[in-house]
């Protein structure tokens, strides 16, 4: 290209551009300038398509006039290395790093961004692996890109946990499912310890102190506070009181059996007795019940609190407002229209067994049986473990059984293909019919609402008269109301949706051991059964229909 000549300075920072219009044989184009300067090399630089052009008009003109005595000398590349800018979010939580990719130029190190950050006042939560990442985003980028990335974080502040309460003596139904130590290795299962009562002034719960918290953060390097944690106030159930000597200690006033249950210790009046039978004639007490020895055929009992039987009942009622435990089993027997049976067991918490065979079994919450159940009918509230929690292993053949929970045992059914049924239909229809009777008001609420807003939307584009401001007022205030009862609402029923899956995902049966045939598992009109034998396996309810798969 005749009159043209490209060169760098000794610092190869800048490009120069030189053109003599006495040498030029015709009129330049900045397009052909840059493409010369391109296949050149001098591309590895920034080049200034405005700065080519402004040099080539100015050599065009003097081309044209034939003025040769001057040069068009013009700077059009640079040399630029990257370019780093910083922001911070309006909360001083997390600081940003905006780079700009270099154009042969430098990109700066790590420890170079990071004094440039705290030059910046971003001085706490760096991260070196983030700025690292980041320099090899721009490294890769094309040259000119902006590219940004987070590079400190702050710490929220984490206040103290509240004060802690610890009960300082066991449930019965937890010591029954935990059966005493006879060496390292070993338990005897007969061996499930003394039954707990205490005396009145007996230590029961101790409150620990809150955590004090942790203090947190900004990038800026500020500290924030943590609060320390509440004093969560004991909630004083029947037979306790706070002690005298020590605000954090809870204590018995009466001797009678502890029982510690949704944040609640109380203690119950307990009766005590070695029998229940003819002698002793039929039990209502309005505590507790402690029969230390056997249930015979045909009796009552009836408390208030719980029932624990440290012996064997037959063919008995035993009925509870809190727990029924039986450390040495229940039996009975069933009509032969299988509708009716002689040993009742019913309780609103939760029930233990040793073994049953033909109860009818009626438990607000969980039915744990250790070893066996079988020929019984079955009503929980909650989940039915058949063996030791920990790994269920017990027997559970020809029963029938309406479960809100899982049913976990070992050996599920029997080798003669008696018919055990399991139905978790109650419980979901329960919370379907919340679910559409909830559904059926909040739809009417958010009529009523958004029906509201469009009359209030009228009042406020309108003049009020000052003698109308008052019950505007009002009317306003119990628009804000209906809103916010309307958005408690919305939550409780994302909270029912939730709780229908939930109770879906928890609608199984689990055999540790072996799953015969003859077992049937029942959701309303999905229905699963077994028709041979299957080693350990789980039935489950899932996309709306019962999934067999085994267990590895």
């Amino acid at each position: 290209m005749q009159g043209v000549n490209f060169s760098f300075d000794e610092n190869r920072e800048h490009v120069t551009l030189t053109i003599s219009p006495g040498e030029m044989s015709q009129e330049l184009s900045a397009q052909d300038v840059h493409k010369a300067l391109c296949e050149e090399g001098y591309d590895e630089v920034y080049l200034s398509e405005s700065a080519i052009k402004s040099a080539c008009d100015k050599a065009n003109h003097l081309f044209k006039t034939r003025d040769s005595s001057q040069q068009v000398i013009e700077q059009v590349g640079e040399r630029r290395h990257t370019e780093v800018e910083f922001r911070i979010s309006e909360d001083n939580m997390s600081a940003f790093a905006v780079l700009t990719a270099p154009h042969g130029g430098q990109l700066p190190s790590a420890s170079q961004i990071m004094a440039m950050a705290k030059n910046s006042n971003i001085r706490r939560g760096i991260g070196r692996k983030r700025i690292s990442a980041l320099l090899d985003k721009v490294a890769s980028a094309k040259p000119g890109t902006r590219v940004e990335s987070l590079i400190a974080k702050g710490l929220p502040p984490r206040d103290g946990r509240p004060s802690k309460q610890v009960p300082l003596v066991p449930n019965a139904l937890e010591r029954v499912l935990r059966p005493q130590a006879k060496t390292d290795k070993k338990v005897d299962l007969r061996n499930l310890g003394e039954i707990v009562c205490v005396k009145a002034g007996a230590e029961l719960m101790r409150r620990e102190q809150p955590g004090r918290g942790r203090h947190g953060f900004d990038v800026r390097g500020n500290t924030l506070p943590s609060k320390v944690g509440d004093w969560v106030p004991f909630n004083l159930g029947n037979g306790t009181a706070i002690s005298d000597h020590d605000e954090n200690l809870l204590v018995s006033t009466i001797a009678g059996m502890p029982k510690y249950q949704n944040m609640i210790m109380t203690v119950d009046d307990t009766f005590i007795c070695q029998g229940v039978n003819v002698g002793t004639g039929h039990i209502t007490y309005e505590g507790s019940v402690l029969v230390n020895g056997d249930v015979t055929e045909n009796m009552i009992i009836k408390a208030k609190g719980d029932v624990t039987i440290n012996g064997f009942a037959e063919s008995a009622h035993i009925q509870a407002e809190g727990d029924i435990i039986i450390t040495e089993g229940a039996m009975g027997k069933q009509s032969e229209d299988h509708n009716e049976y002689t040993c009742t067991i019913q309780a609103g918490g939760s029930v233990y067994l040793q073994h049953g065979q033909g109860l009818d079994i009626i438990a607000s919450a969980n039915l744990n049986v250790a070893r066996q159940l079988a020929h019984c009918r079955v009503m929980t509230g909650g989940q039915i473990i058949v063996g030791q929690p920990e790994n269920p292993q017990g027997n559970l053949f020809a029963c029938e059984i309406s479960s809100h929970g899982p049913v976990i045992a070992g050996t599920v059914g029997a080798v003669s293909g008696s018919t055990l049924r399991i139905d978790f239909s109650a419980g979901f229809n329960q919370l379907q019919a919340r679910k559409d009777s909830f559904d059926e008001l909040l739809k009417q609420l958010r009529g009523n609402t958004e029906r509201h807003k469009q009359k209030m939307d009228l009042i406020n584009n309108r003049v009020v008269p000052k003698s109308m401001i008052e019950r505007v007022d009002e009317a306003k205030e119990m628009l804000k109301n209906e809103s916010n009862l309307l958005t408690w609402m919305e939550g409780k029923a994302a909270e029912m949706t939730e709780a229908k899956h939930h109770y879906q995902e928890s609608a199984r049966l689990v055999a540790n051991k072996k799953l015969y045939s003859g077992v049937s598992v029942k959701l309303n009109n999905r229905n699963w059964r077994s028709e041979r034998e299957y080693e350990r396996a789980k039935v489950s309810y899932e996309m709306h229909q019962w999934k067999y798969e085994p267990l590895v």
